[in-house]
This record gives structure tokens, C-alpha cells and sequence, in this order.
């Protein structure tokens, strides 16, 4: 939705089950994306959550997971909402005068706007509702209820399983044949996959060193750089503002990524797009590790038209350095407006190879991989 049309956004608030409440800064050229203070959303939520009727509770769950930022990470969002819907269904009983393939569908809308009003959807998030709701449309009519829901509880299994779990299980096999002794790979931020190449990696007896690229504000590289030293790897921490200093030293980069979308451009957490620039320009190969259920058909050439913002404060706030927090009133300035973008988007020129369950590919031949294996069998199987 436009949240630059004001009668579209009245309408919305009027359904909405969050409290909404919009800052008083606005960033005037992200005026279409939804600019709300973070913050008062989790105390209303948790005074209503014995009136909202039509919300699961497990996906009332997820939802405050999501406003917190407790759950992180494309693929762990992806199946916390699939695993609450599956909840969602096990618990479902069709109402008299209803049919199962139509109510449920409401349903299943409901759950997905209670959801976007927490956080906005991800394009793997996006795909997943559309396998799912295909696969309730095409449910058979002479099917019982809990046949139905046996159906689609196995169909929701599946798709975790093999579309998540046993794609980065091949992604990193795909991935560790570019690893050789002596390598020195740098990543940035935290993705789950880069994480098992690099620690199967190892444990295959392969020698090498792993720089962790981190930046403000979640620093998420923390967590990464935590896990890999219990694994036992040789690794260097440091922010990307030293990026162009520390990249003489590496011979590859493995990236994750949020999508990937036609044009081949890799829609990834912000920062990510300044990591492969760089090592771009250092003639560095860049590998985009990314499943197939995150590929979408769209175009993106800029982070300004499809993104998601922060909360401002948190870039205004310097952890554990409180003389440097000198933006702590920043919102009672008029003139002073905070961009905390959460994603930003790497043009397919700085990217060598998207390794992916389907092989290892150039950008350039993400179409043919709708080409040949087509929409439906990316999500389905």
C-alpha cells in the first residue's frame, strides 16, 4: 500500500487491529512507506489480547515477535509465520453455512494483515501466503475436514522442509567447492546460510580465516563472529567503515540475501550493497547464497521505492558510548529528520554468482530460472 494516500491509510487504520501512531519527523521521500513510532505498539497489543477473537493465538505469538524484533532472519520469519498458520489450522473448524475453501482463505487474510500491521511482509514471507492459499484453493470438495487440514498441515511441513532446510543443505555443498586452504571470506551481518557453509567448512579440514563485516545499529555480525569462534574458526571482526582497508586480504565474499529479484538485483539487509561495491571494485568475486523461494519475478533498480524503515532511535543511540549520544532529543527538532533503512539493494554488476538449490548461477540468468523451472515449481512440488 502507498502511505502517501491519505484516504487509503484512513481506511486502513479503521481495520487495523495495532495501534498505529505515525512520527512527527517524517522523511518526506520515503513518505510512501509507513513511518509509525516504535514503541507504544507491544503495552496495546498486550492489553487486547483477550479481544481479538479472530487472531490465532500462535499467531498473535509471532506477530509480537515481529513488532519487538526478537525474530530475525528471512528464512527463521518465513517458517515462524508457516508454523503459526499450521497451529492456525490444526485448531480450525468450519462454521455452519461455510465453506472450508472460503472461510479459511478469510481467515488466512486476517492473519496476514494482523501481521503486516507488526511488521512488513518479506517478498519469501510474500511467496510462502501465495503457495499456501493456492494450495487451500485447490483442496478437493468432496474432502472432509480433517482430511483438508491433514492436506494442508502436510503441504505446510513440506515446504519448510524442502523450499528452507534441504535448499541451504545443497546451497552448501554448492558453496564449499569455492572454498580452498589459504582463503581469507568475508561476509557481512549474520545470515544463517553463509553461517553452515562456513562452519561445514571447517569441519570438513579446510583452512581458512573468515572476516565478519558488521555495521550499526543491530550489529548482528556479533552474533556470527560468537558462533564461529565456538566452532573453532580463525575470524577478524570489524565495521564497514573499514571495509576498503580489511578487503586487500580477501579472496572471496559470501553475502545472504532477503531476495533476489528478475533484473538480478540482490535485495539484501542495508550495508550489504556497500560490501559488494567494494570488493567489486578490489576485482573480488561476490557469492549471494539465497534459496530459490526468495526469487521473485518484480524489478528493483533503487532502495527508495520497496524497502522497510528502522526505528530512528536506535541510530541515535550509541551503545554503551553515552558521551557520543548527542541525537538523544532529535524528534523535538522540526528540521531534523532520521533515515534508518533496513534493506538496500545491490545492482546485479557487483554480484559474480548466486548459489542457490538449483546451481550456481550468474544475476544475469535469474529469468531463465523462471524460465525452466517456472513460478510454480520454484514455491511448489
Amino acid at each position: 500500500m502507498q502511505f502517501d494516500d491519505r484516504t487509503r491509510v484512513e481506511k486502513a487504520k479503521k481495520r487495523a487491529v495495532v495501534s498505529q501512531r505515525e512520527v512527527r519527523n517524517r522523511v518526506e521521500l520515503f513518505r510512501h512507506l509507513p513511518q509509525y513510532e516504535h514503541g507504544p505498539q507491544l503495552p496495546y497489543l498486550e492489553s487486547k489480547f483477550f479481544h481479538l477473537g479472530h487472531i490465532h493465538p500462535s499467531v498473535y505469538k509471532v506477530g509480537l515477535q515481529y513488532l519487538t524484533g526478537s525474530s530475525t532472519g528471512g528464512n527463521a520469519r518465513c517458517k515462524e509465520m508457516l508454523l503459526g498458520f499450521r497451529d492456525a489450522i490444526l485448531d480450525y473448524s468450519t462454521p455452519p453455512e461455510k465453506t472450508l475453501v472460503r472461510d479459511l482463505t478469510s481467515k488466512i487474510n486476517s492473519f496476514v494483515s494482523f501481521l503486516i500491521e507488526c511488521r512488513p511482509l518479506s517478498v519469501s514471507m510474500g511467496n510462502a501466503i501465495r503457495f499456501l492459499k493456492s494450495r487451500i484453493v485447490k483442496l478437493q470438495p468432496n474432502l472432509s475436514e480433517s482430511e483438508a487440514k491433514s492436506n494442508l498441515i502436510s503441504d505446510i511441513d513440506h515446504f519448510i522442509n524442502e523450499k528452507i532446510v534441504i535448499a541451504d543443505q545443497v546451497i552448501v555443498h554448492h558453496a564449499i567447492t569455492k572454498i580452498r586452504n589459504g582463503d581469507v571470506l568475508l561476509t557481512h551481518g549474520h545470515s544463517t546460510v553463509v553461517e553452515m557453509i562456513l562452519v561445514q567448512a571447517h569441519e570438513l579440514g579446510k583452512q581458512f580465516r573468515v572476516v565478519v563485516i558488521d555495521s550499526r545499529p543491530k550489529l548482528e555480525g556479533k552474533t556470527l563472529l560468537r558462533k564461529l569462534v565456538m566452532n573453532g574458526l580463525k575470524c577478524t571482526y570489524t565495521h564497514i567503515n573499514a571495509i576498503s582497508y580489511i578487503m586487500h586480504e580477501v579472496t572471496h565474499v559470501f553475502l545472504g540475501a532477503s531476495a533476489v529479484l528478475s533484473n538480478g538485483t540482490v535485495y539484501s539487509r542495508v550495508g550489504a550493497a556497500c560490501v559488494a561495491m567494494v570488493a567489486h571494485s578490489f576485482r573480488i568475486p561476490v557469492l549471494i547464497c539465497c534459496e530459490a523461494y526468495k526469487f521473485h519475478e518484480r524489478v528493483l533498480i533503487d532502495s527508495i521505492c520497496s524497502n522497510e524503515l528502522g526505528d530512528p532511535d536506535v541510530i541515535s543511540h550509541v551503545h554503551e558510548r553515552e558521551e557520543l549520544n548527542h541525537l538523544q532529543n532529535w524528534s523535538h527538532k522540526e528540521n531534523l529528520q532520521l533515515l534508518n533503512l533496513v534493506y538496500d539493494a545491490t545492482p546485479s554488476d557487483f554480484v559474480s554468482m548466486i548459489v542457490t538449490e538449483h546451481g550456481m548461477i550468474p544475476p544475469t540468468s535469474v529469468p531463465v530460472i523462471f524460465r525452466e523451472y517456472g513460478r510454480d515449481q520454484l514455491l511448489f512440488f
